[in-house]
């Protein structure tokens, strides 16, 4: 907070610096206090409504990530990031699937190669009902980018699938190299107890 800046573009580093470190430390909360702040400062800042959004995920309230995403997208209609961001949010935490999947997949299309927008439309799939459909885009999710969360739902399919030997080979591999990710841990805590 006592850095000397000058710019704008400073400033929201800054800004962004201290929530950063706020969240590392889990506390969503004071991070949440300080992105609404700079937020009142420049309220259209793309990389600060993203950052808020984030954050309010992390405290349920997915109103304010609706919101603020939604602005994002106003503002900049080929963020793949922010389109994923929201699509995921209402396919994960809302009833609203068929929107969710809509905003995902212009994510898509504006980066096919993007695993986590990918690992997004396995989900969503997931969520549906398509088990197929979803085990093909979580698989090549994690080919594009071997990752914990990613293992996470990919196994919650082949799980759902009735192929638990898959599924738990999965979540070990990708235990060994992340033992401590929270979603993966969870996964496995809820469907394997």
């Amino acid at each position: 907070a006592d850095l000397p800046v000058v710019t704008r573009e400073q400033r929201i580093q800054v800004q962004q610096a201290e929530a950063q470190v706020l969240r590392d430390a889990g506390d969503n909360a004071a991070a949440y206090t300080v992105l609404a702040s700079a937020l009142d400062q420049f309220p259209d800042d793309p990389d600060l409504l993203y950052d808020m959004a984030m954050v309010a995920e992390k405290l349920d309230q997915i109103d304010v990530v609706e919101q603020k995403l939604t602005r994002l997208i106003e503002l900049k209609p080929a963020n793949a990031h922010a389109l994923n961001a929201l699509g995921y949010t209402l396919v994960d935490r809302t009833p609203r699937v068929a929107e969710g999947l809509a905003l995902i997949e212009r994510a898509l299309a504006l980066s096919p190669d993007d695993p986590f927008i990918r690992d997004s439309v396995g989900w969503a799939h997931y969520r549906m009902g398509r088990l197929d459909d979803a085990e093909k885009h979580l698989r090549r999710a994690m080919e594009l980018r071997p990752d914990p969360e990613i293992a996470a739902h990919l196994g919650e399919v082949l799980w759902a699938k009735g192929e638990r030997t898959q599924a738990q080979d999965v979540w070990q591999t990708q235990l060994k190299s992340s033992p401590d990710n929270a979603v993966l841990l969870e996964t496995v805590r809820r469907l394997t107890r």
